[in-house]
């Protein structure tokens, strides 16, 4: 019982106790790169979160066969291996998609939250542990670029996901899809995150 607890525990800290984005502060540069939109976020959160999943799997597996000496380049090559995986299928399947995050595809492979995770964790826990912290970690991920996108979306041109919700000649604040307004809008998030997450809590 205890044991499914602290699994429990171990998911659901990536997601609020622990969001990446909102109380650690990992990843800022996807983070304030391609939140222009809620889809440009969804996506990144997703591709991310699929790379982190993958590349905790295979760090899990085979961690006792890395030298300690190759440890770091061998798990960037893992993690390099995943985000060719998604850059290939992104181009291929989601074309719009995979021309809005452009650079910041290959740059998931230095993203500090799939390298940190692989090494402070994964690297040194079972497949289920690894599997679930990359889950919670991940999911934590996609929430915040997903709610930052949206919320810059819905301020800076009147629309969530592409739908368009107020009139053409309605006013909206431009500067929250530029990227000053990428940090006026994190900021005042991860106020509001902390302030909810400590009530909960």
């Amino acid at each position: 019982m205890a044991e499914k607890v602290n699994q429990t525990q171990n998911f659901l800290k990536g997601i609020v106790k622990e969001n990446p984005v909102f109380v650690m502060l990992l990843g800022m540069c996807p983070t304030l790169g391609v939140t222009s939109s809620a889809f440009n976020g969804l996506g990144m959160g997703v591709a991310t979160l699929f790379v982190l999943l993958m590349s905790n799997i295979v760090v899990s597996l085979v961690k006792s066969q890395i030298p300690s000496k190759v440890r770091i380049p061998a798990f960037i090559i893992i993690i390099a291996s995943f985000v060719t995986i998604v850059e290939m299928v992104l181009e291929a399947f989601v074309p719009f998609l995979y021309e809005q995050l452009g650079i910041f595809i290959p740059l998931i492979v230095v993203n500090c939250l799939i390298l940190g995770r692989a090494e402070a964790f994964a690297s040194k826990n079972n497949i289920l542990s690894s599997i679930l912290d990359a889950l919670g970690m991940g999911l934590g991920f996609v929430v915040a670029l997903t709610l930052l996108g949206a919320t810059r979306e819905i301020l800076g041109s009147g629309s969530l996901f592409g739908l368009k919700f107020v009139p053409e000649d309605a006013n909206t604040f431009i500067l929250f899809i530029l990227p000053p307004g990428a940090f006026i809008a994190l900021a005042y998030l991860t106020v509001l995150f902390n302030k909810i997450s400590i009530k909960t809590t």
